[in-house]
């Protein structure tokens, strides 16, 4: 329904990184080893590229390492900021050794400088990172090793570059996602000094427990610090950080991972608002929620709140405490103002070491920050919510609304406004359509050209701010309550109002959805679509607004979808087993209460017709002769079947039922929703309904499959009769095939008998000497001869001494059923 436009160039990926220049209409992209310039107006028109890859000699070394030389040993970018209107200042992972560039707009390359980006940007391209530009500074959150076990809040400046102490209270294990800069107020007379405020997740060191427990972090440094004196030398001394409160007091939600932020800055407000996207820690049931907070509710933290200080406490999980000491003046972690200069404190290199001291061993404020309204702005169920942008709009009624769009980790987009005392998501729109997680979200504001601009791994999506053209009709324009669009009715259009030059008093809008004064005529199409008996019907139905509540009604009466004759789904209705019970008209309808009135529209109108075709049907008979006389009889096949004798049948008419069913939509966009009706298991119109699973495809695969695994057994079996695996029948089977070289038994008879000849004769020797047997020994063969003298023959005194001693060692020869050849 919408139109978007894409970019993507082939073999790049991860265009993760995006700058928007509103001056010069240009959007920079920063992917893996690519840098593009792309119009603004039209991402599809591409302006420069710049190749930034990454030496073979870094890869092997990368490598080397342990790492992927495919995928994580080349040059991610993650750094694009202005500088100034000539350069960008860039930078990238570059294969575990990151490095930074200055690139210049007007040749689009690189200056070669090739500076070190330890603390500016991540060794590993699936690290946190986070940066801003201000006053020609780097500001940045990452890593500084290659493990990235040393996260590091820094800022690169060739006068005074700080960063954060190597301590966990300062930082432990951060996951960084913003950073922006909040300018000083220009006419306050305190001399406040401009802020940078960083955003991350990290594990907490208040409470210890057997798993890492999550907490939101707000911290915060003043562009003018220099560092201590003595105490933290090039370190910060304004760091402070505290915890961001998300959470359903009532329900016992928290919200304690924070995914994206958004700092709204208007001239319509009096204060900045912070916009964050969270989600709970262990998110069994897919919530996520977007909380807001006023900037002076943070800075009341900062500048009067109480700070927390390391306890031991006795079989407890709480490891700090709130410190209720006495606190150093000047106070520690505020920036130098007119009240600290007035104490002869010019910069923070004057600060006493008692409170660079007192700041060093207590970064953490142990009040937090509540959101506006302490609860949520919206809580939205089975979504998880990744990025965040916020415009302020006004209506033609002159109410300024803040409209939210938040991305989702399926690709997808949420557009939400707050009305009276809750959050309404206007739209949802699908931005990469293989659900792929949407990794940045800009917003151009600019009058005139309003657009987002959404990066993933695959490419980049430019999207306007609204649709106001697909609202065919007044109440579906004025129900949707989007503060971009507005009625026309001289142009019975929805038009977008910021792209009008002049606002007409007679345009509809009424964002709490009072659709009373649209008087829309209904303009019906009608498009014919057949189903055959038996068959499932899919009704198609769309409502534009996300309030409304669809109702299918049959015949006027409200159809009960309940039942397990139809399902109903998100924007159709299947009917089940089509018959003739199911004539007559349905009609979806769109229900909506806004201030005690109820608007109903009839979104689509179907008409299930049944038409009763004639079919000839073919009798299991062989082919009729013709009769003489009557050339012109038509031949009918035959479907023999075994065991029965050939008939010839008689040839009758058969009413056979089918479904016809008219869609008349309201408009435009309705009728190719309902030209999307299918047909389900449709069958040839000569043959009969006792005889529709013979032309299924389901007896074919069904005889495949049997015939398959038939064969498959036979080969088995044969395969392990050859093998000798099988005894008895297969085995003499086996000897046969192998033209009788082999006996089917390896039953020793051969031996046995030589054995027991042996045996005989020693004991016809004993007998002829006249002399009666003794009992024989148990020499645990119980066919052993012994004589009763001890004597023998003497003719066979050396044949009984071998038998005697070696009775088993018979001269025999052994053949082996499983033996190939004879004598083996």
């Amino acid at each position: 329904e919408v139109q978007l436009i894409h970019f993507h160039e082939s073999e790049v990926s991860n265009y993760s990184t995006l700058l928007l220049s509103e001056d010069k209409d240009v959007l920079y992209v920063g992917a893996r080893e690519v840098i593009f310039a792309l119009n603004a107006v039209n991402i599809a028109e591409k302006q420069h590229e710049l190749h930034w890859k990454v030496t073979e000699d870094k890869r092997t070394k990368c490598a080397v390492k342990g790492k992927s030389e495919q995928t994580e040993c080349r040059n991610y970018v993650r750094v694009l900021q202005q500088l100034n209107d000539t350069f960008l200042y860039v930078c990238g992972t570059n294969a575990f050794q990151p490095t930074c560039d200055y690139l210049n707009l007007i040749s689009f390359e690189l200056g070669g400088k090739n500076e070190d980006g330890k603390g500016r940007c991540p060794f590993d391209p699936a690290q946190s990172y986070t940066s801003v530009m201000v006053d020609e500074e780097l500001y940045s959150g990452t890593s500084y090793n290659f493990l990235g076990s040393e996260p590091i809040i820094s800022r690169h400046s060739h006068q005074s570059p700080l960063r954060t102490e190597y301590a966990i209270p300062w930082l432990n294990e951060p996951n960084f996602v913003f950073a922006d800069v909040i300018r000083a107020d220009q006419n306050s007379t305190d001399g406040e000094d401009d802020k940078i405020y960083f955003f991350f997740t990290e594990v907490s060191v208040e409470y210890e427990f057997v798993g890492k427990l999550m907490i939101p972090r707000i911290a915060r440094v003043c562009k003018r610090d220099q560092g201590g004196l003595r105490t933290l030398q090039k370190k910060w001394t304004s760091f402070l950080k505290a915890r961001l409160i998300c959470t359903i007091p009532d329900k016992n939600l928290i919200f304690n991972i924070i995914n994206d932020v958004f700092i709204l800055k208007s001239p319509t407000l009096k204060e900045p608002v912070i916009y964050g996207v969270f989600t709970p820690q262990l998110n069994n049931v897919g919530l996520s929620a977007v909380c807001a907070f006023n900037l002076s509710t943070v800075e009341e933290v900062f500048s009067k709140g109480k700070y927390m200080q390391s306890a031991t406490v006795e079989q407890s999980h709480t490891k700090w405490v709130r410190y209720n000491g006495e606190i150093p003046n000047p106070r520690p972690g505020a920036c130098i103002n007119n009240e600290a200069r007035a104490s002869n404190y010019m910069s923070s290199l004057n600060l006493p070491d008692k409170t660079l001291q007192f700041v060093k061993d207590h970064p953490l404020m142990d009040d937090s920050v509540t959101p506006i309204g302490d609860r949520p702005r919206l809580v939205k169920r089975d979504v998880k919510y990744t990025q965040i942008v916020v415009d302020r709009v006004r209506a033609l009624n002159g109410t300024i609304y803040d409209v939210m769009f938040i991305s989702t980790d399926q690709g997808a987009l949420h557009k939400a406004i707050s009305y009276e005392n809750g959050m309404h998501i206007i739209e949802e729109t699908q931005l990469f359509p293989n659900f792929e997680p949407v990794q940045t979200l800009l917003l151009s504001s600019k009058k005139g050209r309003r657009y987002l601009y959404a990066g993933s791994n695959s490419g980049v999506v430019q999207s306007p701010v609204a649709f106001c053209d697909k609202y065919t009709t007044c109440v579906d324009c004025v129900l949707a309550r989007d503060p971009y669009c507005a009625w026309k009715p001289l142009e019975a259009s929805c038009i977008d109002i910021f792209k009008e030059s002049e606002i007409e008093r007679n345009w509809i809008q009424n964002i709490g959805g009072d659709a009373s004064s649209c008087s829309d005529k209904v303009r019906e199409n009608s498009l014919q679509h057949t189903f055959k008996h038996g068959s499932t019907a899919e009704l198609k139905c769309s409502q534009k607004s996300n309030l409304a509540q669809v109702v299918w009604k049959f015949k006027d009466d409200v159809l009960r979808v309940e039942s397990p004759k139809y399902r109903l789904l998100e924007k159709a209705l299947l009917i089940f087993n089509l018959s003739e019970g199911d004539s007559g008209v349905y009609q979806c309808l769109s229900e909506e209460k806004v201030k005690n009135k109820k608007f109903s529209q009839v979104l689509a109108k179907h008409v299930l017709e049944l038409k009763k075709i004639q079919h000839t049907t073919v009798g299991p008979t062989a082919v009729a002769a013709p009769t003489e006389g009557n050339s012109d009889v038509p031949k009918v096949s035959a479907l023999s079947t075994e065991g029965s004798t050939a008939h010839t049948s008689t040839t009758q008419m058969v009413p056979v039922t089918t479904a016809r069913i008219v869609t008349k939509p309201l408009g435009p966009v309705l009728t190719s929703a309902a030209s999307n009706t299918e047909l389900f298991n449709s069958i040839p119109d000569a043959v009969p309904e006792k005889t529709m699973f013979l032309k299924s495809n389901d007896n074919f695969l069904l005889m495949f499959l049997f015939l398959f695994f038939f064969i498959l057994f036979l080969c088995l079996l044969s395969y392990n009769c050859y093998k000798g695996y099988l005894p008895g029948q297969c085995l003499k089977f086996r000897s046969i095939m192998l033209l009788g070289k082999k006996k089917t038994k390896s039953d020793f008879s051969d031996c046995e008998q030589s054995v027991k000849e042996t045996l005989v004769e020693q004991g016809s020797v004993s007998h002829q000497s006249g002399e009666q047997p003794k009992p024989a020994h148990d020499t645990g063969y119980e066919t052993e001869p012994d004589c009763g003298n001890g004597q023998l023959q003497p003719g066979d005194l050396q044949a009984s001494r071998e038998a005697k001693d070696k009775p088993f060692d018979v001269k025999c020869e052994l053949k082996y059923a499983d033996s190939d050849a004879e004598g083996d």
